[in-house]
């Protein structure tokens, strides 16, 4: 006896069809193993028994003691041997017969599943996966509101920051980019008001803060899980224009945030979150000239608790420490044939980002701030094949994002370009165009902001 491997079987399936059933008895025993080529899963013994050797009531003797353990089967006369089924009709088959089964025993599994390994493997998958498992029960849903998934999510490394847009043609609603996927979200935030224009402002540990195009009132969200509040009105009564920055109280969203807003004449405010109110600390020291002629499409950089702002009279940064309530001016002085620049930061770096045109060429420039000379130096440029077609067009470029990873949106009157821009890798990569929901002309990106994607930031 021997156990059949598949060239066995088959060696022996032609054996068997040029012999006669006078000459020979096929006996098959069935041995447990977990390799098996037949559809009942086992590996079977086959015996030939030569009739010609011995007498026929030995062999039919053996036959019966087999057949009354059950540790033989015997072929019929007019049966051919066992073929192997194709692997549909085996599925098939296994799917009629277990299914009642099979969902018995998820039910059972699912039961008992440990929590705490539940909220460990949710923390784990892909940011847009959220968007579907938030809605598969109430249980999963309370995830975002625990402790332990809290300090899971903490654990996972952060991925690529997404970017929050508004379209120029679609103001009263924004869209998200996630750049690993290069892929759009088209989220509804229902508590932002619809009645006027809410624009992203400036963003901080998941969470981006919105401001009404009045100037009048604050908002702060979580664009994935809709976490909302709308900040108490401010003590200073100031309508004009603002800059904005946004900084967290410690590495995670749960210990709270500040936002700073200050305008051209020096006026400025200070919100936390943990007190939820405004406070005034204080004038403007005198070392510093105003008016502030601040740029306003460059977004607040924040690095280590202080918030850096570009000004334009003189040329240089205005920076505010929002630990110690400090401000700084520094007199940097901007490459020559600038426009539309604005600022970013990368691993500790400030990073100037800008169109740099002379003559008929355009191309858009990246420099790093050197801390010895406060000067600029360039280190990047977008690729020579790609400038070419901003040459003799009058381009206007907006820069979003302003830590590691930016997105550019440079258009024309007959272009209209989204790009990244990895400060760290150097890489350059297209950006498929944002369309409207059921829309399909390519929209430009008026403004926005980018955020790290985190589910238990809480405004």
């Amino acid at each position: 006896m021997f156990s059949i491997t598949k060239d066995i079987y088959l060696f022996f399936l032609k054996k068997i069809s040029s012999l006669r059933l006078s000459d020979c008895l096929i006996l098959v025993q069935p041995v447990p193993s977990s390799r098996s080529y037949f559809p009942s899963e086992l590996i079977y013994r086959w015996c030939f028994l030569n009739l010609d050797d011995g007498s026929a009531d030995d062999y039919c003797s053996l036959v019966m003691a087999a057949g009354k353990s059950g540790s033989f089967k015997m072929l019929e006369p007019c049966k051919p041997p066992p073929s192997k089924k194709p692997r549909k009709e085996r599925n098939r088959g296994k799917s009629l017969g277990t299914t009642s089964s099979t969902e018995v025993m998820q039910q059972e599994i699912w039961k008992e599943f440990p929590e705490d390994l539940f909220e460990a493997v949710i923390a784990r998958l892909p940011i847009t996966t959220f968007f579907r498992f938030r809605s598969v029960c109430r249980k999963w849903n309370s995830f975002l509101d625990s402790q332990s998934f809290s300090q899971h999510c903490a654990q996972v490394p952060q991925s690529n920051p997404w970017f929050y847009t508004i379209a120029h043609e679609n103001v009263n609603s924004g869209a998200m980019y996630d750049p690993s996927l290069k892929k759009w979200h088209h989220p509804t935030i229902s508590y932002l008001p619809t009645k006027t224009i809410v624009l992203p402002v400036a963003s901080a540990g998941g969470l981006v803060c919105f401001l009404d195009i009045g100037h009048r009132n604050f908002y702060v969200c979580n664009p994935l899980t809709q976490s909302f509040r709308e900040l108490p009105p401010r003590s200073v009564k100031v309508w004009s224009r603002v800059a904005v920055g946004m900084t967290l109280n410690s590495n995670a969203a749960s210990g709270g945030y500040k936002i700073l807003w200050v305008c051209c004449d020096g006026e400025h405010e200070v919100y936390d979150s943990l007190k939820n109110s405004w406070t005034r600390p204080g004038s403007m020291p005198s070392c510093i000239k105003l008016p502030l002629s601040l740029n306003f499409r460059s977004q607040a950089v924040s690095l280590g608790g202080t918030l850096y702002f570009m000004r334009s009279d003189p040329e240089g940064i205005v920076s505010y420490n929002m630990v110690t309530g400090v401000w700084k001016q520094s007199i940097i002085p901007a490459p020559h044939h600038l426009s539309d620049h604005t600022l970013a930061q990368c691993e500790g770096r400030i990073i100037l980002v800008g169109l740099l045109t002379k003559n008929a060429a355009t191309c858009v420039c990246i420099w790093e701030l050197q801390k010895m000379t406060l000067l600029w130096k360039e280190v990047d440029r977008m690729p020579n094949i790609w400038c070419l077609d901003f040459y003799g067009k009058h381009v206007r470029m907006t820069c979003l994002g302003n830590s590691g990873l930016l997105m550019l949106s440079l258009r024309s009157r007959q272009m209209n370009r989204l790009v990244t821009y990895n400060v760290v890798s150097r890489e350059w990569l297209k950006v498929p165009g944002c369309l409207v929901p059921r829309g399909r002309k390519r929209q430009w990106i008026a403004c926005g902001t980018a955020f790290n994607p985190c589910l238990t930031a809480t405004a």
